[in-house]
């Protein structure tokens, strides 16, 4: 009985092969823009991970509790206690044109869980130990294997290609790194082995300065990354709810389809058990082929996004992750639960709906639609409790999870309400009509709305989201623009090799400049979290230019006394701080908070300080970098004296326009894959409007039938077709306008606060909507011509059998 049920009931998909073709890419495209951003997100967090088990593996690490340097000292007086500890320390350096994050480690001392260690250990063509070329001034480095190939040219060792480290990384021998980065005696953390002697002193005296961590709370990138990562997750949330409007549209006309084979179904002894269980089955085989034909796609999506993604993370948050993307198990398996989710929620209505009516009630029209109307009323109720729903999260919510539930909730409670206000304007506009073409017009758009609502839905949502998003990367280009004008006011920006240099650049500048403004900075933590803390001259440069949001009287002056310091928006924010309040900073300096300035695009808390009291509390500083006033005319002459004179390369001189330009360029470059999923979101939403109508055209021929018998002629029909379908798409269009600012302005007033700590103002922008309008209207008329083509060239014989089949 089970295998004739579900023969008969794919009968309907053999008849209907465009309906067929409709549900499975629906439900593939829903699977491969939430797998593919899935993937990507994956990649990066497998990336963070690798980087962090190179060094210590699973287990724990010593750190300074200020975010400081460790002593070398420390290390040594832990080691002659019992303590098995060994060193790391990390930094940045350039050789060439390539950058890379370099890691110093002493593989004598490393875990066995560090594969780094063991390769370290070996000779360059054995797998003998032969530490002695790694431990051995100049010594060599590891990298993966095109890093490898990129730097051996230029670097000042040998560099072995190691496979399984991040492209990106560089590791060496601990005190080979002090020397390239200039910090001897200094260390950033101590790896504890898990397995420890039993008699030892205790840390609390030894090393009460330093903290002991899981390794995995270290890996500041993980920690940094997640508001970008659960940006990503975000709109590939709403790409696959997009996508899934496709599939219960489809589904839902596939029932209203089958409604007589139902009864006949029903009739000839075929339980409403067995009958649900056929259709659960067939669903399940659409929801395989869709998942893996789903998977592959996003797996090409993934693919072709990653080397954007890739560079955005280096950029903005300085991570390393490969650009070629790896083939988990797990991810395909996810990308099969993702369809076979999608198809249940798709398909859950119906089926319900399906269970609850009478044997011979499927084969009613009537029974059906007040099945129907019930929903109906149901989703405008979900719609009033969503929206209310929104607006708490906006009054009361905290967090990034939270903004976007409350963007969620919005977005959804608004395309709930989009028949409710489709149906309104439809029968209003029946009142107005005057003649009988006119009032049936409007009746049967009317009648059409539910068939088109959820693929009109799909469209509301991706336009608002292409409106909203693209408001909001707008008013940023346009903040950012004037604020990189303020805080790089200086015309050139200088850093010396070492502090002798330091001291020569100030001298031989001092007369061909019309100011020299040194600039000392190191990295600690504060509250727990990475920070940067600057000293910076008292000078106009700053007083003039510095953006700031917030002061107390005279801010600059108690800057520059020590009496005061200065924090960006970020910290204020997450910290829920003031100016008048005081903060701890290192060396257990409590400071008053002076002013608070904005600082668009760090991702780290951020303070400002007098460059005298940098001198006087961090003396161990370096002051190396130096901001240069003078014409922009005469910076490019000074570039080249500085070479001569000096031997400074291009890394360790940038002007002010270049630095301008790069930092836009990483603006731009963060934004590309929103701007992908923005186009791919849209073209789910066109695909979903073309299938609809596509699947529609056939249903409607009983309806359009008596009107082309009283002698309304092919073309006719075909232009009140497109006419009803582009009137529709125009409301939603309208619709999704307001609804597309809201979402801009959650975006950048709510999430974008509670994942980067500031907040932008929001700018208006009625060119790129006007043009954003006329292309989603094009794309739609496209979507509507091809139905209405193919009502007009529709054979009267097959609007003759309507009446010859007509019960």
């Amino acid at each position: 009985m089970i295998a004739v049920t579900l023969q008969t009931l794919f009968s309907h998909w053999r008849a209907q092969p465009v309906q067929c073709a409709t549900m499975i890419v629906g439900l593939a495209l829903a699977t491969a823009l939430l797998s593919g951003v899935q993937a990507i997100n994956s990649e990066a967090r497998a990336a963070y991970a690798q980087a962090t088990n190179l060094i210590s593996g699973p287990g724990r690490v010593l750190v300074d509790r200020d975010g400081g340097a460790i002593a070398q000292s420390d290390y040594i007086a832990l080691r002659r206690a019992g303590w098995l500890v060994s060193p790391v320390i990390e930094g940045s350096l350039r050789w060439g044109d390539t950058g890379v994050r370099i890691i110093g480690i002493d593989p004598l001392t490393a875990s066995n869980a560090s594969p780094v260690a063991q390769a370290a250990l070996q000779s360059e063509d054995s797998d003998l130990a032969d530490p002695t070329a790694f431990l051995t001034t100049p010594g060599v480095l590891l990298a993966a294997p095109d890093t490898a190939a990129r730097l051996n040219p230029v670097a000042p060792a040998p560099v072995r290609a190691v496979d399984g480290i991040t492209p990106g990384l560089v590791f060496a021998d601990v005190g080979i790194v002090q020397g390239l980065l200039g910090r001897p005696g200094e260390l950033d953390q101590l790896v504890v082995s898990q397995e420890q002697p039993l008699l030892r002193s205790e840390l609390s005296t030894l090393v009460p300065h330093l903290a002991l961590r899981d390794s995995d709370e270290t890996n500041d990138l993980a920690r940094l990354t997640d508001s970008f990562h659960l940006n990503l997750t975000a709109f590939g949330l709403l790409s696959f709810a997009v996508g899934l409007f496709i599939v219960h549209a489809t589904i839902g006309l596939a029932f209203e389809q089958r409604r007589t084979l139902f009864r006949t179904i029903r009739a000839l002894g075929v339980s409403p058990r067995s009958l649900i269980a056929g259709l659960v089955v067939e669903l399940l085989i659409f929801a395989i082929l869709a998942g893996l034909a789903g998977t592959v796609l996003g797996y090409v999506i993934a693919a072709a996004l990653l080397p954007d993604v890739a560079a955005t993370l280096r950029g903005l948050y300085g991570a390393n992750i490969d650009d070629g993307l790896s083939i988990r198990p797990l991810w395909w398996l996810s990308g099969l639960a993702i369809s076979v989710l999608g198809t249940g929620l798709a398909a859950a209505s119906n089926l319900v709906k399906l269970a609850r009516l009478p044997v011979l009630a499927p084969a009613k029209p009537r029974a059906w639609a007040l099945g129907a109307a019930k929903g109906y009323r149901a989703l405008i109720w979900c719609a009033l409790v969503l929206l209310a729903t929104s607006g708490l999260g906006v009054l009361f919510g905290r967090g990034v999870v939270m903004g976007f539930v409350t963007l969620g909730a919005l977005m959804i409670g608004a395309a709930f309400l989009l028949p409710a206000l489709l149906q309104a304007i439809t029968r209003f506009a029946e009142t107005q009509a005057r003649s009988v073409q006119a009032q049936w017009f409007w009746a049967d758009t009317r009648q059409q709305i539910p068939g088109l609502s959820l693929a009109l839905m799909a469209l509301l949502l991706a336009f608002a989201t292409n409106v909203g998003v693209g408001t909001m990367v707008s008013s940023f280009r346009l903040t950012f623009t004037g604020w990189l004008d303020q805080r790089l006011a200086s015309e050139l920006y200088v850093r010396a090799e070492d502090q002798a240099q330091a001291e020569a650049l100030t001298t031989w500048l001092a007369g061909r400049s019309d100011a020299v403004l040194p600039i000392g900075s190191f990295e600690a933590e504060l509250r727990g979290l990475p920070a940067e803390i600057f000293g910076v001259a008292d000078h106009p440069t700053y007083r003039d230019n510095w953006p700031l949001l917030a002061q107390t009287e005279n801010v600059w002056d108690v800057v520059a006394d020590g009496t005061g310091i200065l924090i960006n928006e970020q910290m204020a924010r997450r910290e829920m701080l003031a100016p008048g309040d005081t903060i701890t900073l290192p060396s257990n300096w409590t400071a008053q908070i002076a002013g608070i300035y904005s600082d668009y695009g760090n991702p780290k808390y951020q303070v400002l300080i007098g460059l005298s009291q940098l001198r006087l509390r961090y003396p161990s500083t370096a002051i190396e970098q130096f901001a240069i006033r003078t014409t922009p005319d005469a910076v490019p002459g000074l570039m080249t004296d500085l070479q001569d004179r000096f031997g400074l390369d291009s890394d360790a001189m940038i002007d002010q326009g270049a630095l301008k330009s790069f930092s836009m360029q990483v603006f731009d470059r963060t934004f590309t894959v929103s701007a992908a999923l923005n186009v791919l979101t849209l073209g789910v939403a066109w695909f979903a409007i073309l299938t609809s109508l596509l699947t529609m055209s056939t249903m409607r021929l009983p309806q359009l039938a008596p009107v082309w018998a009283s002698g309304m002629t092919h073309a006719n029909l075909s232009l009140l077709e497109l006419a009803r379908a582009m009137f529709l798409a125009a409301l939603t269009l309208v619709a999704a306008l307001p609804l597309g600012l809201a979402l801009s302005w959650v975006l950048l007033a709510v999430i974008n606060v509670e994942a980067f700590g500031w907040r932008l103002p929001m700018f208006l922008f009625p060119s790129e909507w006007g043009a954003l309008v006329g292309s989603t209207a094009l794309a739609v008329l496209l979507a509507c011509l091809w139905p209405a083509w193919r009502l007009w060239k529709l054979p009267p014989a097959q609007l003759l059998k309507v009446f010859v089949h007509e019960r």
